[in-house]
């Protein structure tokens, strides 16, 4: 039944869900997540406000719902988003529960919008501090809006050496031939709605700590009360014999990407670099170019991350020509080598780095300095599912963790980083998904088939998971990442288990799930 605005729904029987259970049903054309939890009903939007997932399909652990496709969280009570990727929460709607059914109660309004932004403040007139931003990127982004949601008042600006506002990095090598505009993450007017002021063009040469000074290559300066320093990663440049000449490009704006797609039509294309960015360019452009060519030091794609059976894999969902050695006739040459730390402006300064150029920072996002923060993947970070060990991270989903955390630490909040990696990577029309920290891994576990396209493959050291991939194995993936979060560590004996699925717990609670 429906009064003007109001709507109000039966969904179910009482009884009808179990506790700890999650089901989707619509309302009015649009997807509701119902969950019982510790017999009380909540129920948020049913669709992951980063690719429109179906939660349902996720995996429930304790209050939140964690996306099958690429991690991000949701409180189930609240709708807040928890853990990245994304930006938006989740529409929450009032349950009633009268005489033995379960009904929704909430209007059109609320109903027709599936993704919601925290409440944010703005900047009052009277504080005179100032946080800076260097980037523009996925932890720059989250760190201003972070802000603006706990209640920071002082003057945010955000500062980058690019052309646009913040956009979705990811898309450059999935969507290449994309506007700009169209991968923007929040339209112009958000960010003067909320005082976040974002500089284009401005390049930083240098910072002066001591002063709390940024100097930029047009000779202006912007002094600082906190810094983040969230500037991402570089493509690595090639060195050999041609690499300046006019067809050699890198990947690292809309720019490139577009210019990219427009040479490649008709062309032959080499790629130099076998792994994520090469494949997805090479995945992009096998229907546009007359030949695409990889060429990579390992055997296989993905190998020094996904190990040599994924990689394999890999190869046979691409279809694109792998050589080693050979003379390869090339129009358009794309270099795919690598990236660096983006923090060569720092030489000289007193923020601490390690021998690659990332920047040395805390389980709370500090540098070396007082009131300097670094984000993302310019950073070398303590690793809490590694027990503290440091790791540089270029994930999407890890540089918005960062940015979280270094904004409430600005505030004084004490909040630790603890995230799992999760990554994703999309050839074809196929997914492969990714959670934990495989680096030093010594034997995998398939489970599932390989030559299916649909297994997941554990990663193993030391007699435990340090990692898990899968490619239509959804959400197992996401299912590891809770119990690695919760701090447990998953046995290689339990995977070995054909019951495994059933050994994915935390505590004595299994990680609920529903197909």
């Amino acid at each position: 039944m429906s009064y003007g605005e109001e709507i109000t729904q039966e969904l179910c029987g009482e009884s009808d869900l179990k506790d700890g259970e999650m089901r989707e049903f619509d309302v009015q054309g649009h997807t509701i997540l119902l969950v019982k939890s510790n017999g009380i009903f909540s129920a948020v939007g049913g669709k992951c406000s980063h690719y429109g997932a179906p939660l349902s399909k996720g995996v429930l652990a304790g209050d939140r719902v964690r996306c099958p496709w690429h991690g991000a969280c949701f409180n189930i009570k609240t709708g807040d988003i928890e853990e990245y990727p994304g930006l938006d929460s989740l529409p929450c709607f009032k349950v009633i529960v009268d005489n033995g059914s379960v009904f929704i109660n909430t209007s059109k309004k609320v109903l027709e919008n599936a993704k919601r932004v925290k409440a944010m403040g703005k900047q009052k007139q009277g504080d005179r501090s100032i946080v800076a931003i260097i980037g523009s990127g996925a932890a720059a982004l989250v760190c201003a809006e972070t802000l603006r949601q706990e209640g920071y008042t002082g003057r945010i600006v955000m500062v980058t050496r690019e052309k646009h506002l913040p956009y979705d990095r990811t898309k450059l090598s999935k969507a290449m031939n994309a506007k700009a505009s169209d991968i923007y993450l929040r339209p112009e007017d958000f960010f003067s709605s909320h005082d976040i002021e974002v500089l284009t063009e401005k390049k930083v040469v240098s910072i002066n700590t001591d002063e709390g000074k940024i100097k930029f290559k047009d000779y202006s300066t912007l002094m600082y009360s906190q810094l983040l320093i969230a500037t991402g990663s570089s493509p690595r440049e090639l060195t050999c014999p041609g690499s300046d000449l006019q067809n050699v490009l890198s990947l690292r704006t809309p720019e490139d990407a577009n210019a990219i797609s427009e040479m490649a039509v008709g062309k032959n294309v080499v790629i130099i670099g076998n792994s994520f960015i090469g494949m997805e360019v090479a995945a992009f452009l096998s229907d546009k170019a007359s030949c695409v060519s990889v060429i990579g030091r390992s055997d296989f794609p993905f190998q020094s991350v996904l190990g040599p059976k994924v990689g394999e894999v890999a190869m046979k969902v691409k279809e694109v020509i792998l050589k080693n050695g050979t003379t390869l006739p090339a129009d358009v040459v794309i270099s795919g080598i690598g990236t660096i730390p983006a923090a060569s402006f720092l030489k000289g300064s007193r923020i601490a780095m390690d021998t690659r150029g990332a920047i040395f920072v805390d389980q709370f996002m500090r540098t070396s300095v007082p009131d300097v923060f670094a984000a993302g993947d310019v950073v070398s970070f303590p690793l809490s599912i590694m027990e503290g060990h440091r790791a540089n991270i270029g994930h999407w989903q890890m540089a918005q963790h960062h940015g979280r955390i270094a904004a409430l630490n600005m505030l004084n909040k004490q909040v630790p980083v603890n995230s799992v990696p999760f990554f994703w990577t999309f050839l074809l029309g196929k997914s492969i998904r990714y959670a934990g920290f495989g680096e030093g891994y010594t034997e995998t576990e398939v489970k599932g088939n390989l030559e299916e396209f649909k297994f997941l493959v554990f990663y193993i050291k030391d007699d435990f998971v340090v990692a898990v991939s899968s490619m239509n194995f959804d959400p197992i993936v996401a299912q590891v990442a809770e119990v690695m979060l919760s701090g447990r560590k998953i046995a290689k004996k339990e995977v070995l288990s054909d019951d495994f699925l059933n050994l994915l717990t935390i505590g004595n609670a299994p990680v609920k799930q529903l197909a």
